[in-house]
């Protein structure tokens, strides 16, 4: 099975490590990226769009028609952020850009990056979890082939990556360290990639992956 896959938030740390794992993996023909900005990468697999309004893709639903996946990578940092602020750029955001894309790709596998301790009871004290677990349990509400809600911790970029984070500079050189103290934690940006592609074709038992769903999903 070859896919044909959307990709969100290319221009970011984990869609960058999505892409370059869509770019190297032979199961993967098609990507087409929807960014607001160009990601920088040309490859004869990549098409990308360049929208501005994530709220609202009609004005380019004909070019997201008949993709198997889409790989939802876009996100930002709660940290500043009220709850209503963050509830737009987050939850709106995601769902809006899901309900159009549910509607003309019923047959569509959707991943969408979450992340470690976030709150599928939605009444924790965390407010980005909280928000995150509404998310989620909305998101598994549409009428999607099926959704996975990947909760990843801390993530490697994959090597030549442009959009990492200086946090991720040095997790980068302390990664072999840290797998070995803590091994079901922490992750590579290509296992995260390769996870995904793999719960595309294959599925898989749940809908909510932690790090250790991950880890075996990318080994599959």
């Amino acid at each position: 099975m070859k896919l044909k896959v959307i990709i969100t938030g290319a221009t970011g740390m984990v869609g960058e490590g999505v892409l370059q794992e869509c770019i190297a993996n032979p199961k993967v023909e098609k990507i087409l990226l929807i960014n607001r900005k160009p990601s920088g990468y040309a490859h004869s697999k990549i098409e990308e769009i360049i929208h501005s309004n994530f709220n609202d893709i009609g004005p380019i639903v004909d070019s997201v028609k008949n993709y198997d996946a889409c790989y939802f990578c876009l996100g930002v940092s709660s940290l500043g952020m009220n709850e209503e602020a963050y509830t737009k750029v987050t939850y709106n955001l995601t769902l809006d850009f899901a309900k159009i894309l549910s509607a003309v790709n019923p047959q569509m596998t959707f991943c969408y990056v979450s992340g470690a301790s976030t709150d599928s009871t939605e009444k924790g004290k965390q407010m980005w979890a909280r928000v995150k677990g509404k998310t989620e349990n909305d998101l598994m509400k549409l009428p999607f082939k099926a959704v996975y809600n990947f909760r990843p911790a801390f993530m490697k970029p994959t090597k030549g990556a442009k959009n990492m984070k200086g946090i991720y500079k040095v997790i980068n050189v302390l990664f072999p360290l840290f797998r070995v103290f803590s091994p079901s934690y922490f992750l590579t940006l290509e296992q995260v990639g390769k996870a995904m592609i793999n719960v595309t074709i294959d599925g898989y038992s749940k809908q909510v992956l932690e790090v250790t769903d991950i880890l075996l999903l990318s080994k599959t």
